[in-house]
């Protein structure tokens, strides 16, 4: 059985490898070309080089989102083969029954799956923050949306929302607004910046900023008192991986990340359906690895004529893609319908792993 599990790996490994490096060379073309139009441009003369180098640190992105798929059609194609030119046939005589065949993928589809978390919860976020990094040099500034970000704390009886245009590449923020409400809601001071330092004393540092407090008590009824402040002191819990969170999209953290962002919202009353939604996606998408490998085996128990090994792995295509569509789809639909976070991000998975398991049962144990 070593020899035989040997022979699978190795095949189904190097499957997977051809088709992964055709999708990211695809995708890294696509990146490229969008990025053409910006080269000439920007503050520090964007370069032909740097459109490369930006390019090249979406690979790890790229290679998380496909690699579920590049698995199963990797492993479609290898067990079509071997079903075509009847050597599955001979291992099935040499004792390899449906259920070990099933074992010996899923253990493969573990390896994957476990190359798949790593690559999204560490490399793809480094190379994604890397690559901002750049843009940020060359842009001025990293933004998202025509607003920026907004994030929300409660102190003691007052409430801030707060308005972080953008982060400058040396960490720094860029047009600040605290919006201060009391208890009852109503405004009590807007406090403006265009330029704010984070430290380490758990406070932000607001350069020229503008505070204008609105009062309603005074002796001389309602007035509106606007003061210049050269360097106000704001004290936060407020950290700067909190605002670099709320700047990126979700599906560029780390799991650590999005649960401690998670828990901010939830601690300052604000909705955080769309991150735990995404958080459970981050837990849940690298198993889909074992599901696929699993949704392959049974092409191994066709009878292939010639030259009809091309139609299945064109399904299997189709099947990858379908799988990748659907996973958006229930994304959006759960945080719109307010589906729990973890039934949503699960739900496509099981759905392929029910289809996978009846294919299994059917084609191969009662076949």
């Amino acid at each position: 059985m070593r020899t035989i599990r040997r022979l699978i790996y190795r095949e189904v490994i190097a499957a997977v490898l051809f088709v992964t490096i055709g999708f990211l060379a695809l995708f890294f073309f696509f990146d490229f070309v969008d990025e053409l139009p910006n080269v000439g441009k920007g503050a520090n003369a964007y370069r032909l080089t740097q459109a490369l180098t930006y390019v090249s640190f979406r690979i790890p992105s790229h290679l998380y989102e496909l690699l579920p798929i590049a698995v199963l059609i990797g492993t479609i194609f290898v067990m079509a083969r071997l079903a075509q030119s009847s050597e599955y046939t001979i291992l099935r005589t040499s004792g390899l029954g449906p259920w070990r065949a099933l074992r010996t993928l899923l253990a493969l589809g573990l390896i994957f799956t476990l190359l798949t978390f790593a690559m999204g919860d560490y490399l793809a976020p480094a190379a994604d923050r890397t690559a901002q990094l750049l843009k940020a040099r060359l842009e001025g500034r990293i933004s998202i949306g025509q607003t920026g970000a907004w994030l929300k704390e409660k102190q003691a009886q007052h409430a801030y929302n707060v308005n972080v245009h953008a982060l400058t590449p040396d960490g720094n923020m860029q047009h600040v607004r605290i919006f201060e409400s009391d208890e009852r809601g109503f405004l009590v001071s807007v406090t403006r910046s265009s330029r704010a330092r984070f430290t380490d004393s758990g406070s932000w540092i607001l350069e020229n900023a503008e505070r204008t407090d609105f009062s309603t008590h005074g002796p001389d009824g309602p007035k509106v008192e606007r003061v210049q402040i050269p360097n106000y002191r704001w004290p936060t819990e407020i950290t700067a991986e909190m605002v670099s969170v709320a700047l990126l999209k979700p599906d560029r953290m780390s799991t650590i990340d999005l649960f401690q962002y998670i828990s901010h919202l939830k601690a300052n009353g604000q909705v955080s359906q769309r991150y735990e939604i995404e958080a459970w996606r981050k837990v849940f998408y690298p198993l889909s690895c074992m599901v696929m490998v699993v949704l392959a085996l049974p092409f191994a128990y066709l009878h292939f004529r010639s030259g009809g090994i091309t139609s299945y792995v064109f399904g299997g295509v189709l099947i990858g893609i379908s799988f990748f569509l659907l996973n958006n789809v229930f994304g959006y639909i759960g945080n719109l319908r307010t589906w729990w976070p973890w039934l949503t991000a699960a739900s496509p998975g099981l759905i392929y792993s029910v289809l996978s398991l009846g294919a299994f049962g059917w084609l191969v144990l009662r076949r």
